[in-house]
């Protein structure tokens, strides 16, 4: 059975771990190894702040991470702690969408929930803080993972990752169901 519990500052060698995991396993049907290497040093990542506003979750199995992911009230869409140019600034729920942040599966648990899941708690919990829209930026092979749960895409973006490499990414959005008492 898979378990949620929020992630703390002891969990982020185990997190950042799994992200290069994830990424570069999940990633090589969509991105070339150069990129996906170019991401981890900043695109992908740990982003500490998340932990600290307690909305980034650990997925676990038997004790062991197989998944993580978050959500933010705050105005950076993606990118890990080496990443700059982000903007720690509080969204208005009123008028702005909450961000779904960092999702990383571990390879032997693709397909099996550990996404939706994490996306269901996000997205739950971003509601309960008075958001009623979200957005993301998807990697590639999350894009299918997000439209399957009721995201739209817009055009593809490029980001650049340095040496000269970019990566593409898709920005995604869903206005969030209110779920009656």
């Amino acid at each position: 059975m898979i378990a949620l519990r929020k992630a703390t500052l002891a969990d982020v060698p185990q997190i950042e771990a799994l992200i290069a995991r994830s990424a570069r396993a999940l990633s090589a049907d969509d991105y070339r190894p150069a990129q996906v290497e170019g991401a981890l040093r900043g695109a992908f990542g740990v982003d500490t702040q998340l932990l600290a506003d307690q909305t980034y979750f650990l997925a676990e199995e038997d004790g062991r991470p197989v998944g993580c992911g978050g959500w933010s009230y705050r105005a950076t869409l993606f990118g890990g702690d080496a990443r700059g140019g982000r903007d720690s600034s509080k969204l208005d729920p009123r008028t702005q969408a909450a961000k779904i942040r960092a999702f990383f599966v571990e390879p032997c648990s693709a397909r099996r929930g550990v996404g939706s899941l994490l996306l269901e708690t996000c997205e739950k919990e971003a509601l309960a803080h008075g958001f009623s829209k979200v957005e993301l930026m998807a990697t590639l092979p999350g894009v299918k993972l997000y439209a399957a749960r009721g995201y739209s895409s817009a055009d593809m973006v490029h980001f650049e990752v340095g040496h000269g490499e970019s990566i593409e990414f898709v920005p995604m959005r869903k206005t969030l169901a209110l779920v009656a008492p």
